[in-house]
């Protein structure tokens, strides 16, 4: 006998959808996670007395409409302080550029560049739409596929071809080529540019002139179609979406066990079989699935020794080193930054001026180096949710780009320096900053990794690029959330289709678990 039928391992937000949709088909499910509080990068603590902070993620932009609905998660207690935030581009003289919806709008923005800004969301949001499809399905398999994955192939290439001749084709010509050039084909305003192809590279190891940046630029606005019309405040912190999600593993009976870590997973006959924890115990299920990323899941816990050379080189080679560190301040008031009201104060601020500022701070995190002028994307969730900081105080966040995982003089020496040099960057849009810091914390991507257990740092498990999406993600021989190791699944992001809080690599891999019911 078993003690469980399935075992979870890692209570990120899809390990424990996964989790969810497993018990509510009647699985006995043990979710087991290192960390004493649930949620993976969705995570809410405090830094400093009084100051909280969403510790990695901080905007929730991708949360899938029928996760949300299936598991109730606004009935077990996920509530916005605020949603469909503008994205606005920070100007050093105060001539911003804001980003809403379909629209865009600021002092230096030409009539021609807002009337080409509503043709390009409008075929964006086609494209994306088409990717949001795609999300939703289990990816098939380009040979030897069965009728499910045919038929899967076929809806695709119906969504292309609904789409009519010359969008189709125009997303054809998109995919391959790099946001630099899209945006320098559109738009005349630096500022919109940048602002722009900041999205296209957010969180991956690439500039504006690197390839893929479309694909990632398409990818984010899939939380267009979902419904944000930009980045939306989570009350209590992203940690309000991991306590959602145990409330509604909970109400399915699924048995949640944090600050215990899996040493490894067991295998009997080349078969998963439950997985050992640090200290020794060991606990034993019919089928183990992993939210881990790819690489620490068959490094780490399955062990390189126990698969063939095939699979160990194909886990080499998927392309995972962080580039964003992430910046906590606690402020002792609310910065003033130039030509901003209070009101924009609680958008989302972006400091990347131009797409060549964008990607010359890409270049040195080429070479083991950290960006000296590095773009960013800052909130200031305190003006939506008062019960982050105390009264009358201020917590402020940022993603750093470029940060480099592997900093060629490592960052035990290196993270004072660039920490004090991101807040001098920000006080160049903020005058005063600095004195209004009470305390502050900087998140290297070794630290994301030390945290958050996620490999290189990369909070993706992976980079969202069209050689490591659907039927090639992770790679090849486990794109169906199945693996070469009987009794072993994947559900995190390193899954199809991809990071971000989204829910789906996790919905899907309990989708297709159940469908092969094959709880042995």
């Amino acid at each position: 006998m078993t003690d469980y039928d399935v075992i979870v391992v890692g209570a990120g937000h899809n390990g424990l959808v996964c989790a969810a949709y497993l018990a509510r088909a009647g699985r006995k499910v043990l979710v087991v996670e290192a960390n004493q509080q649930p949620g993976g990068g969705a995570a809410t603590r405090e830094f400093a007395d009084g100051f909280s902070v969403s510790a990695c993620a901080h905007w929730l932009t991708h949360l899938n409409p029928e996760v949300k609905r299936d598991l109730a998660l606004e009935h077990h207690g996920l509530t916005l302080a605020a949603r469909d935030l503008d994205s606005i581009g920070l100007d050093p003289g105060g001539q911003h550029v804001t980003v809403k919806g379909d629209s865009v709008d600021g002092p230096s923005i030409s009539t021609g560049d807002k009337a080409a800004y509503q043709e390009f969301h409008r075929m964006t949001l086609k494209f994306s739409s088409l990717l949001a499809n795609a999300f939703k399905l289990r990816p098939p398999k380009l040979v030897a596929g069965n009728f499910s994955d045919r038929l899967n192939l076929a809806r695709l290439g119906l969504g292309m071809k609904l789409m009519g001749k010359q969008d189709m084709s125009e997303l054809l010509r998109l995919a391959l080529i790099n946001i630099y050039d899209v945006m320098e084909e559109r738009f005349d305003n630096e500022l919109l540019k940048a602002t722009l192809s900041f999205d296209g590279v957010l969180g991956a190891h690439m500039g504006p002139r690197s390839p893929n940046t479309v694909f990632g630029y398409l990818y984010r606005r899939v939380g267009d179609v979902y419904g944000f019309n930009g980045p939306a405040v989570v009350r209590g912190g992203m940690g309000g979406v991991g306590a959602a999600l145990v409330e509604a593993a909970n109400s399915h009976q699924v048995v949640c066990r944090t600050g215990v870590a899996v040493q490894d997973i067991m295998l009997k006959a080349d078969r998963a079989r439950g997985v050992r924890l640090v200290g020794g115990e060991e606990i034993t299920a019919k089928l183990v699935v992993s939210n881990a990323d790819p690489k620490t899941t068959f490094n780490k816990l399955v062990g390189l020794p126990n698969v063939e050379t095939g699979l160990a080189r194909r886990v080499k080679n998927i392309r995972m080193q962080g580039g964003a560190a992430k910046l906590h301040l606690a402020l002792d008031g609310l910065p003033e930054f130039k030509g901003l009201s209070a009101q924009q104060l609680g958008q989302r601020l972006v400091i990347a001026p131009t797409m060549n500022y964008i990607e010359e701070a890409f270049n040195p995190a080429k070479y083991g180096e950290y960006s000296t002028a590095p773009a960013m994307d800052i909130s200031i969730p305190s003006l939506h949710d008062a019960s982050l900081a105390p009264a009358g105080k201020h917590v402020l966040s940022a993603i750093v780009q470029f940060a480099p995982y592997a900093l060629r003089a490592g960052w035990e020496s290196e993270k004072d320096k660039f920490k004090s040099l991101v807040i001098a960057r920000i006080a160049e849009y903020a005058p005063g900053l600095e004195q209004l810091v009470t305390a502050s914390e900087l998140l290297t991507p070794v630290d994301l990794e030390q945290e958050f257990h996620m490999y290189g740092g990369h909070w993706h498990h992976g980079e969202i690029s069209l050689d490591q999406i659907m039927f090639m993600r992770p790679f090849p021989g486990a794109t169906q959330y199945g693996t070469a190791v009987d009794g072993l699944y994947l559900c995190g992001a390193g899954t199809h289709p991809g990071g971000g809080v989204m829910g789906l690599s996790g919905r899907n891999a309990a989708r297709e678990i159940i469908k092969r019911g094959n709880l042995a």
